[in-house]
């Protein structure tokens, strides 16, 4: 019979097969507030290229002021679920504000869009309704689909024909609800999902259209509404999922915005809703400011345009193959993963902080650098992680 002393042989086992591979992540520590630049532990700053800071705001003193204001005016934290005494007027403020800007009816606060996610699909669909998601899609995303006993199909990446293939064999098995779900951005390749073709498709076949916006809302778009917004199908999106966590300010918490009804059901029944504590006050009211900067102007969008068109250009004519497009999300193809360990520790001694992506977070054979633009970055700082990454590349047998 295994004992404990077993199990921790077994943990360390699993531990040295990840070290042996190549595979472990490390945990750099920085003691600065996020930014385009940051402090590392032996006390050297260097440019940071891999933050999900897209907009700037993590630091920004407007956000700073509104979370000081709102931890004065509304407390640390509530100490209760949001059906008991857990939802204050702040709350339902930032709800109707998200709702407002990405075009849809309500929304509803999770304390992370790891949850929103998670506590989505369970209370919306059952056996007799069909979940059709990409192959990509987000872990919280596939990981919400699983708590769900809908029927699940799956197409090939951003394959609008795959998709109609699911679509069509949804409607041949006789399912009563079809939702189609899909990352608006996809994290790893920085691929814009079709949001056009797709509702077209799903409106030929009367399915709903549901789109996790994580890496695009506050940027994406003519005035940073999200992908709906960049593919032309603004207010016809039946589902939005998103984060705070990223451009809109860079702290915690989720959200979902729908219809009315909707959201009314997941607030009776979705469980990560109802058995957590929501998001801290603090953020709340800087989450509420960010949305007042966002649209009163469009320049940190414009910004980070211009530094992510930039560095793509930059980056290709130094020789790296990068994933095409137009999102600030670039990865810088190595495909092995020792060598993207290698490129980004060397990176790091040269002041250009990346991080390597290698299995199980990207395929087998695909590692990467996954670079992120800021629209905080000016152009002296790309210039010299571009020159860092040619030297790197030079030293590592990437570039000739």
């Amino acid at each position: 019979m295994a004992n404990t002393a077993d199990f921790l042989a077994h943990q360390n086992q699993e531990l040295q097969a990840l070290q042996d591979a190549g595979l472990t992540k490390r945990e750099r520590i920085i003691t600065t507030p996020q930014g385009a630049r940051v402090r590392t532990t032996d006390g050297r700053e260097v440019i940071n290229l891999c933050a999900n800071n897209y907009l700037g705001l993590s630091s920004h003193p407007a956000v700073i002021a509104a979370a000081h204001a709102a931890l004065d005016s509304h407390g640390y934290g509530l100490s209760s679920v949001r059906f008991i005494c857990g939802t204050q007027d702040l709350h339902k403020t930032l709800e109707a504000r998200l709702a407002r800007f990405l075009g849809m009816e309500d929304a509803i606060l999770y304390a992370a869009a790891f949850d929103a996610n998670g506590g989505l699909f369970e209370p919306l669909l059952g056996e007799a309704d069909a979940i059709i998601s990409d192959e990509l899609n987000h872990a919280s995303i596939i990981d919400g689909i699983r708590l769900c006993k809908a029927q699940r199909w799956r197409y090939r990446h951003n394959d609008m024909a795959d998709l109609q293939r699911c679509l069509q064999e949804a409607d041949a098995a006789g399912t009563r609800f079809k939702l189609v779900f899909t990352d608006g951005v996809f994290s790893m390749d920085g691929t814009i999902a079709k949001l056009d073709e797709m509702r077209a498709l799903c409106d030929q076949h009367g399915a709903l259209l549901g789109v996790d916006e994580c890496h695009a809302s506050g940027f994406m778009g003519a005035t940073g509404r999200g992908t709906h917004e960049h593919r032309g199908v603004f207010g016809k999106i039946d589902i939005i999922t998103g984060t705070l966590g990223k451009a809109l300010g860079g702290a915690s918490g989720g959200f979902t915005a729908a219809r009315r009804e909707v959201v009314e059901l997941l607030r009776q029944r979705s469980r990560p809703y109802l058995f957590s504590n929501t998001v801290a006050p603090s953020i709340v009211g800087a989450s509420i400011a960010v949305l007042d900067l966002l649209e009163g102007s469009t320049a940190l969008r414009d910004r980070l345009a211009e530094n992510t068109a930039y560095f793509r250009a930059a980056i290709q004519r130094a020789g790296f193959e990068i994933k095409p497009g137009e999102h600030p999300i670039v990865p810088i193809m190595v495909y092995d993963a020792v060598v993207a360990q290698k490129l980004a520790a060397r990176l790091l001694e040269l002041g250009v902080y990346v991080v390597g992506f290698f299995f199980p977070v990207v395929p087998k054979g695909q590692a990467r650098i996954r670079v992120q633009l800021s629209a905080a970055h000016d152009r002296a700082q790309l210039e010299a992680a571009v020159t860092a990454f040619v030297q790197a590349g030079r030293e590592l047998g990437l570039l000739k």
